[in-house]
C-alpha cells in the first residue's frame, strides 16, 4: 500500500506564496530546505496530513508557464459560503460559486480562485464523498 504524502507546484515568489496560503488556507511553513539552486518549502496545517511543498527555484527570471495539463488542488471548509466572503474580503478574486448536482442531488458547492502563480484551487463545501 501506498500513501500519499504532498504534491508540488514551482512558484515564482516565495513570500507572495506563503502569504497567500497561509492566509486562504491556514497552511504554515513546516519545514524549509535551502540548497544551492532552489529551495524547497512544505506547507501544512492540522487538518491535513498531506503537504504542498513549493520549489522556488532559484534562477527563474519570470513567472512559470503553467500550461495546459494542470488541473487543480482542492480544500474543504465547512461553510464554502463565509469562505467565499471571506476571500472575497481578502482580495483573492474567488470566482462564483457553483453548486453541482446531478440527478437532483446536490454532489458538491463550491468555488475557484487562483494562487499568487496562477494555480487554480478549488474550495469545497464539506458534503458527502469530501469530507
Amino acid at each position: 500500500m501506498a500513501k500519499y504524502v504532498h504534491t508540488m507546484i514551482r512558484v515564482y515568489d516565495e513570500a507572495r506564496s506563503l502569504a497567500f496560503y497561509d492566509k486562504a488556507f491556514g497552511m504554515n511553513v513546516a519545514e524549509r530546505l535551502d540548497f544551492e539552486g532552489f529551495t524547497l518549502v512544505y506547507l501544512s496545517n492540522s487538518e491535513n496530513t498531506i503537504e504542498l511543498e513549493l520549489t522556488i527555484n532559484k534562477d527563474q527570471s519570470e513567472p512559470y508557464d503553467l500550461g495546459n495539463g494542470y488541473g487543480h488542488i482542492a480544500f474543504v471548509v465547512e461553510d464554502v459560503g463565509t469562505e467565499h466572503k471571506r476571500f472575497e474580503e481578502a482580495g483573492f478574486a474567488p470566482r462564483k460559486l457553483i453548486d453541482f448536482a446531478h440527478e437532483g442531488k446536490t454532489l458538491a458547492r463550491f468555488f475557484f480562485v487562483q494562487d499568487p502563480d496562477g494555480y487554480e484551487i478549488e474550495v469545497m463545501q464539506r458534503l458527502g464523498r469530501y469530507q
